[in-house]
């Protein structure tokens, strides 16, 4: 059974121990990056040697955050155990990265309801809209005074699991944890400019494709989507032309929970379900074995789309009616 930290007792354990490596989770976002990287760089600053696994699902989008921290040539020590294992925004081994299935963690942070006490030692705050917003706090109780690049790191984690401010889950606490990072030298107009505004080609054309081939449920209420694997390679996209397209359902008028479907590696589906306040993502995807947030859940289901397609609709049908 896992053991409940406060942040102070995580900072302490932290201080004491050495050797760190530091894991995402599949299909890395901003927000485990951006997590990995400001504990990384705040242990190191107190004399540490601390790594982050090479997850091999790492896009180009967040290579400019991870240069110099990654366990380049570390392999041989992982696989032995060698090292003092961490995570960030991991809520169940399900997610570890390829390679690291069976790892010990030692300390789990996290801010989702749904972690499953996989860890030897948690720090789980669910009403963090982000594991980066607990980073502003432990950061600090280490000793460590955050710098430009901490920061940065950090906001990149906060912004993105909040839709840059715009989701459900912001708190005032969100909005002083950010503070923190501008304080720190954080530069937030490239950032939001890179992960919010900016588009390739690739990616207006799957927007396209989705709008026209979307599925309406309940008056309206319920948007369905599938990105089947073909289409990646047929449009053009990369992993980072799709990181935050779980959402684009619920920006058209009316659509209270949009479901994604898309169809990824060893024949599994991965399902993803936004949902306005009204009704909740986590309680969903947990009837799929699955789980994440009140507006965002997700879980991944073998047996291909059609049959992803309709445990889904079983799921979304407990909520309203279909």
């Amino acid at each position: 059974m896992t053991a409940h930290l406060s942040l102070q007792e995580a900072a302490d354990f932290l201080r004491q121990g050495d050797d760190y490596l530091i894991l995402s989770h599949r299909r890395p976002d901003g927000d485990t990056v951006g997590s990995c990287v400001g504990l990384c760089r705040a242990l190191r600053a107190i004399g540490k040697q601390a790594w982050i696994y090479p997850n091999p699902q790492f896009t180009p989008r967040f290579a400019p955050y991870l240069e110099g921290l990654i366990a380049e040539g570390q392999g041989q020590r992982a696989d032995a155990g060698t090292f003092t294992v961490l995570s960030c925004d991991i809520a169940s081994p399900a997610l570890f990265p390829f390679g690291m299935e069976e790892a010990r963690v030692e300390l789990a942070v996290d801010h989702h309801g749904t972690n499953n006490g996989f860890a030897v030692r948690t720090l789980v705050d669910p009403n963090a809209a982000a594991c980066g917003e607990l980073l502003t706090a432990l950061i600090p109780l280490l000793g460590v005074e955050m710098d430009r690049y901490m920061a940065e790191a950090v906001y990149v984690a906060i912004s993105t699991d909040t839709g840059c401010f715009r989701y459900s889950n912001v708190t005032a606490a969100t909005f002083r944890a950010v503070a923190c990072c501008l304080e720190a030298g954080a530069r937030v107009y490239p950032i939001n400019r890179a992960f919010f505004e900016v588009k390739r080609r690739p990616r207006l054309s799957l927007e396209a494709w989705l709008v026209e081939h979307m599925e309406f449920f309940s008056d309206g209420r319920v948007a369905l989507s599938v990105i089947e694997a073909g289409l990646m390679k047929r449009l053009g996209l990369t992993e980072d032309d799709i990181d935050d397209i779980s959402g684009f359902g619920r920006t058209i008028e009316g659509v209270e929970i949009a479901i994604l479907l898309r169809e990824v590696e060893q024949g599994t589906g991965k399902v993803s379900v936004r949902t306005s306040p009204a009704y909740d993502a986590a309680k969903i995807c947990k009837r799929l074995g699955g789980g994440g947030h009140p507006g965002a859940a997700g879980a991944s289901l073998p047996g291909g789309i059609p049959a992803i397609r309709e445990a889904v609709l079983a799921s979304v049908a407990e909520e309203i009616d279909l």
